[in-house]
């Protein structure tokens, strides 16, 4: 919006000037005006530069709101034309040519007998009326201008009421797909959100909100233990699945295989649109922007991979990860809490910056912990977590206080070659097996050789 007026103005500034020079150098050839030098060649120059900067960026601002088709609102509101604007104008209209009046007959000439001087008169007065008669038009070209402005104004807003009411439509339809019992028909209404989303961006941060509710809602991913109709005379599979899941035959249950699916599909939407590159550098065209927030407390996520992804402001509070989880070389803007979390398979963070605050206290390890070679530019919290399995730290960068207070180490802890800026605090860590700080820096201060737990 500000480069739009920004170019009107230009416009209008440089069209003025060449109006104005035009004006004033009216009764001389083009080719004197030409010739006279650079006090007309320098404003000239000037305002058509003017007029083509402006030009330009009205263009260049007309482009950028093409990549999207959601409906743009109205640039801003019109205010109703002032009651005084229309007698002003008139009385400048009249001045205008009062002044080219008095202006031109003064200029008359006293030579010649009385009938040329008349004739003089005569043609200083059209001369003078023609001048009022141009300043009366271009007043009502500013009014018709104002009248279209309005109109395309209005035009405008239709448009962006229509456009904001087939959104909405759109919306509440997908997410009401979202609430079926039929998996296919909740796939269906994820990639209509998805697709809502990509044609929208003003609407994205709801629409993922609402695929992170989704998939904030209880599930129990399904498990290789036999049929519970195995154990009954049901002859009904389904029938008995159903009766174990809701406890109600009469109410028809979530497949958990199937809803493992719509799930992971909905994982897969959040990272395709959250890497901001392609595997092969380029500038990813799907990619949603850097402020998109996640929200996934409490949530169920089923292998997780967000490799390279761009996440700003994400929490994964009391986040219960299935299988493993991947966040090789993600980038975290914002903060990024893992407080409570659980992983039931390995996480890898291989890679990973972040440039926020970073909790995972009370999170549970139980499989491989991989933080090699992240990078933590703020503090990082891991207070009371338990790693179950081996806890892989090295190459990291802790360029602010790292804690692992009160952290269990139950298998090997690698902290090779880890560097340690600020202070590193494990106060009543317990480490079951061997801590290795080969190569760290801690405080500046360079650690060579493994460390035990005796020491």
């Amino acid at each position: 919006m500000t480069t739009r007026r920004l170019s009107v103005a230009l416009m209008a500034v440089g069209g003025l000037v060449l109006l104005s020079v035009a004006l004033m150098l009216v009764p001389r050839p083009w080719w004197a005006v030409l010739v006279s030098g650079w006090p007309v060649l320098v404003p000239v120059s000037g305002g058509l530069v003017v007029l083509v900067a402006g030009v330009l960026l009205w263009r260049r601002d007309g482009v950028k709101h093409e990549v999207s088709a959601a409906p743009t609102p109205p640039d801003r509101q019109v205010r109703p034309l002032r009651s005084w604007v229309i007698p002003v104008g008139v009385a400048v209209v009249g001045a205008v040519t009062w002044a080219a009046v008095t202006r031109l007959q003064g200029s008359v000439p006293a030579v010649g007998d009385g009938v040329q001087r008349a004739q003089l008169q005569m043609e200083s007065i059209k001369t003078a009326l023609t001048i009022g008669a141009a300043v009366t038009g271009a007043f009502a070209l500013l009014l018709a201008f104002r009248r279209q402005q309005l109109a395309e104004r209005t035009q405008q807003a239709t448009e962006y009421d229509a456009g904001e009411k087939r959104v909405t439509e759109l919306y509440v339809k997908a997410a009401d797909q979202l609430g079926s019992d039929k998996a296919p028909v909740r796939l269906a209404g994820l990639y209509a959100l998805e697709r809502l989303a990509h044609d929208n961006p003003i609407h994205r941060q709801s629409i993922v909100e609402v695929i992170c509710a989704y998939l904030r809602m209880p599930y129990t991913p399904p498990t290789d233990a036999p049929d519970p109709a195995a154990a009954t005379d049901d002859p009904d599979p389904a029938a008995a699945t159903r009766a174990a899941d809701t406890g109600d035959s009469d109410k028809p249950a979530v497949d958990p295989r199937e809803e493992r699916q719509v799930r992971l599909a909905a994982q897969r939407i959040l990272a395709r649109h959250l890497r901001p590159t392609t595997p092969e550098g380029e500038p990813h065209s799907l990619y949603w922007g850097p402020k998109v927030t996640l929200d996934l407390t409490e949530a169920v996520l089923i292998d997780l991979d967000l490799e390279g992804c761009h996440l700003h402001n994400a929490t994964f509070t009391r986040t219960h990860f299935s299988g493993v989880a991947w966040f090789g070389g993600a980038t975290f803007s914002g903060g990024a809490w893992f407080v409570g979390a659980t992983f039931s398979g390995g996480v890898g963070f291989v890679g990973a910056m972040f440039s926020g605050g970073v909790q995972f206290g009370g999170v549970t390890f139980s499989g491989l912990a991989g933080f090699g070679g992240a990078t933590f530019s703020d503090d990082v919290g891991f207070v009371g977590a338990t790693f179950s399995s081996v806890a892989w730290f090295d190459r990291a960068t802790f360029s602010d206080v790292a804690q692992f207070g009160g952290a269990t180490f139950s298998g090997d802890a690698r902290f090779d070659r880890a560097t340690f800026s600020g202070d590193a605090r494990f106060d009543e860590a317990t480490f079951s097996r061997a801590a290795s700080f080969d190569g760290a820096t801690l405080g500046g201060v360079r650690y060579d050789g493994p460390r035990s737990v005796a020491e």
